[in-house]
Order: C-alpha cells, then structure tokens, then sequence
C-alpha cells in the first residue's frame, strides 16, 4: 500500500494560483459566503500563504507558498473528531465522512494549518482531499498537472525510487509547523 505525499518546491512556485483554481474546479467549492469575502478569504481546499526567505539586495524576498491539507501521521482533526467522521485511510489521506459529520467545527479549529473551511450551505467542513477520487484512479492530484511551474511533485512515501521520497532525501525537505507534532505528509523544498 502506497503512502502518499506532495513536496513543492518553493523556489519554482511562482505564486501563480493556477493550483487553487484546479482545486476549485476539480472539486466543485463554492464561492465564498459573504461574511468570507468580506474577511477577504475565498473557500479553497489550497491557500496560499506569504513566506519571507530573508533579504536579497534591499528588499525582501517575500513569496507565496501554497499549503493544502497536510495529510497529518498523527491529525488532530481524527482525534477530535466526536462522531468519527475524521479518519485517516491506510495510504495516509486524511478525509471526512461527511454523512457522519454533525458540523461541530473541532476540526476546524484543531487544525494547525488553517487548511478547513466551514461551507455554512453544507453545514459541514471541507478540505483538500489530495484528489483521492483521481489518485483512486492513478491520476495524479488536479494542482499537480495545473502547476505550470513544474513545482509540485505527488507520489508514494514508503517508494525509496519514487520522486518524492528522493526529493525529500536530497534536498532536505522541510515541514510546515513539525514542532506541533501532527507528522505533516507535505513538504516543501528549496
């Protein structure tokens, strides 16, 4: 059984959006509410998030760098979750049942990565799901095949020949947020 996991290369994102768009489309996420955009925050399963990298010349070097769902080893999504609707496959993806869900919001503010959004219409959260009905298929994650920058890479953890576990390997690849604990299955390299 695979263990799936995404390492995007910061250096080659160019903070473009065409991820969160192909998120948007491939999985049919409304328009933000009101209240959303009036906070100025549309519904995507994908954000983007500002990450300063030092200075360069006289100015810094500020970018946006993309962050979905981390997929989590240990998701305090799962453990909060009263209903069970939180669970975690064997392959390592992180997803909800959503007929279990009574819309609590544990989720929602468990999460260390801002990476849910309540959809008021559903009554229930959602989140990136990493494509699991495309990888179901062997297709690749919509954001993947939509990045024209070439800087997002999906495959199998446990695959010491696949090209993410040598990425991670030879470039060092980092975690958002790995002193919290949670075992976050992106991750990003420069």
């Amino acid at each position: 059984m695979a263990r799936w996991s995404m390492v995007i290369d910061i250096d080659r994102c160019t903070g473009c959006q065409a991820c969160v768009v192909a998120c948007q489309v491939e999985n049919n996420v409304p328009p933000a509410g009101a209240d959303q955009a009036a906070a100025g925050r549309t519904i995507s399963w994908m954000r983007l998030a500002p990450f300063q990298n030092g200075e360069h010349g006289t100015r810094p070097d500020l970018r946006l760098v993309p962050i979905p769902c981390m997929h989590c080893d240990h998701p305090p999504c799962v453990r909060v979750c009263p209903t069970g609707a939180n669970y975690k496959r064997r392959d390592g993806l992180v997803l909800i049942h959503e007929e279990r869900c009574i819309g609590c919001k544990y989720c929602v503010v468990a999460c260390p990565y801002q990476a849910r959004y309540f959809l008021e219409e559903k009554g229930i959260p959602g989140k990136c799901k990493l494509c699991q009905p495309r990888i179901d298929k062997g297709v690749q994650p919509a954001c993947v095949l939509a990045c024209p920058a070439g800087a997002r890479y999906f495959g199998d953890l446990d695959d010491p020949e696949s090209q993410v576990s040598k990425l991670i390997a030879l470039k060092k690849a980092k975690q958002l947020r790995a002193d919290v604990g949670t075992g976050p299955n992106i991750y990003y390299v420069r």
